[in-house]
């Protein structure tokens, strides 16, 4: 297949580079001339493990190109993928201005029939506004196209493995032909036993919006258990594994903490809002899980207070900046919210992250950076964990304790053992526990 991806963001470039390993000829098309000279360099702008490495090896071998040549990707291939940003606009509606800029592009540089493919998180509907940009491109030149829906389901930090071993493909066509040459791309995968799920294009639309908002409710629905837990003495770790024993229920997507972040699920959680105020739909539940994720993001500073008394000139160590793990993503990260609300407190912060710390630059001011997790404890009064990386799991418990000035611990991910902590001899606070 030769197939052009719009787009060289998160998901543009973990498609284009997964697309091409599966052999296909991909072209990853962008109008920011500087970050596709980036890539063209090997020199990477997203941090996703081995992003940097598939990127290079297709790009060897010939399967992957970056270009700003906007008629030479669109009309060398047979089909296009439209995976540009979906922002949230203030009102919590989906800003689709890329997306339609995409679709105005595709239909002035159309020159025979193509596939165009919705990969963007799009509200339901979007696909016969992009299918009417693209005849007004046309503008009566006689080019027929498809328009599809295949929504996304990459985890940051995950994003290749589940490219490559999905837990499904959604497609959302309405005729068999742009069916079927979706199913030959994806046909390696689905060799490895990996379900297609064919649908209309509205249904494959709402379902990506469907799932994350599933997810988001379980989250925030955790996190007020946890807080009753912390009025009644129960211990949320215990809570979670007695209900996720539950076959019914699942043990995922169950730990409370200090709530969601990311790219996805706030600005999906808002966006299905918005559609469904579109349609005369009052989603009651997800108005709730959002209300309960921005409260939960500020849920431990009062905990903080509480145990300090006085905030003013205490150096505060903070470990994890990024919204979750294996990412450098600070879109709507919990750090945020809960380093400005300490530094209002009058706080010094000291933080660490192993990527996330030059995004982090950007939003924060008077932080202090370190090289270690070690280093953020020396001489400081407290510690807030706040995104949960492996490599806090095992570290050096007596030599944490040594730095520390005050051996007082905020467990944002509750990652550690209550017991041991208060064993080795620290004043340990979780979520709901």
């Amino acid at each position: 297949m030769k197939i052009t991806v719009i787009g060289t963001g998160y998901v543009g470039s973990v498609t284009g580079a997964c697309l091409a390993d599966l052999g296909n000829e991909v072209i990853c098309l962008d109008v920011d001339k500087e970050k596709i000279e980036r890539f063209k360099r090997g020199d990477i702008p997203i941090y996703e493990p081995g992003l940097s490495d598939l990127i290079k090896r297709n790009v060897r071998e010939g399967r992957l190109l970056f270009t700003t040549d906007k008629n030479k990707a669109i009309q060398d291939s047979d089909v296009i993928f439209i995976a540009v940003g979906t922002p949230s606009s203030e009102d919590g509606s989906v800003d689709l201005r890329y997306v339609e800029s995409a679709g105005k592009d595709i239909g002035e540089c159309m020159n025979r029939y193509k596939v165009i493919v919705d990969k963007s998180t799009v509200p339901v509907g979007t696909a016969d506004r992009v299918k009417d940009i693209i005849k007004k491109g046309i503008n009566g030149k006689k080019y027929d196209f498809d328009l599809v829906s295949n929504p996304e389901f990459l985890r940051e930090g995950e994003a290749i493995k589940d490219f490559m071993n999905p837990d499904r493909i959604i497609i959302g066509a309405d005729n068999e032909k742009a069916r079927e040459i979706m199913k030959k791309i994806y046909e390696g995968i689905e060799r490895t036993g990996k379900p297609i799920l064919a649908t209309d294009v509205k249904s494959a639309e709402l379902i990506k919006y469907a799932s994350n908002a599933m997810l988001a409710t379980r989250i925030s629905f955790m996190n007020e258990i946890a807080r009753l837990c912390e009025k009644t003495g129960a211990d949320i770790k215990m809570i979670a594994k007695g209900i996720g024993l539950d076959t019914r229920i699942g043990p995922r997507f169950l730990q409370a903490g200090v709530g969601y972040g990311g790219s996805c699920f706030p600005k999906d959680v808002r966006g299905l809002i918005s559609t469904g105020k579109d349609y005369g739909v009052d989603f009651k539940i997800l108005k709730a899980v959002d209300d309960v994720n921005e409260e939960q993001k500020r849920w431990i500073i009062p905990r903080i207070k509480k145990e300090m008394k006085e905030l003013k000139g205490k150096n505060i160590a903070v470990w994890g900046l990024a919204f979750k793990p294996k990412t450098d993503d600070m879109r709507e990260a919990p750090s945020i919210t809960i380093i400005k609300e300490l530094q209002e407190l009058g706080a010094r912060i000291t933080a660490f992250d192993p990527e996330a710390e030059e995004n982090a630059k950007k939003l924060f001011r008077d932080v202090m950076y370190v090289r270690t997790p070690y280093d953020a404890l020396e001489a400081c009064d407290a510690l807030v964990i706040v995104t949960e990386w492996d490599e806090f799991r095992n570290l050096d418990k007596d030599k944490m304790k040594r730095l520390m000035k005050n051996p007082l611990i905020f467990d944002g991910r509750n990652i550690y053992s209550r017991s041991e902590m208060k064993k080795l001899g620290f004043r340990y606070l979780g979520i709901g526990r």
